[in-house]
């Protein structure tokens, strides 16, 4: 076998080492101390929502507006 074909080899063991490690590391590091995963939560907020807006009308309501409109419509000015 040539010397390149060796390195290369070398090279994809350790690739493979490397990808395995990592979520093996980063599980142990969050999963046996819950404090690390709250400071690392508590630094990055995910999700922002925005300030509630007011309610849209109930369908009742909306009902009850559509006949006001419908009456002012029907009544004639003078």
């Amino acid at each position: 076998m040539s010397s390149v074909g060796t390195s290369k080899g070398i090279l994809e063991i350790a690739k493979f080492g490397v990808y395995v490690a990592v979520p093996i590391v980063l599980m142990y590091t969050f999963a046996n101390n819950s404090t690390n995963i709250k400071k690392f939560m508590g630094n990055h907020s995910y999700v922002v929502y925005p300030k509630e807006a007011p309610r849209p009308p109930s369908p009742e309501e909306l009902r009850e507006m559509a006949k006001e409109l419908a009456r002012n419509k029907n009544i004639p000015s003078n």
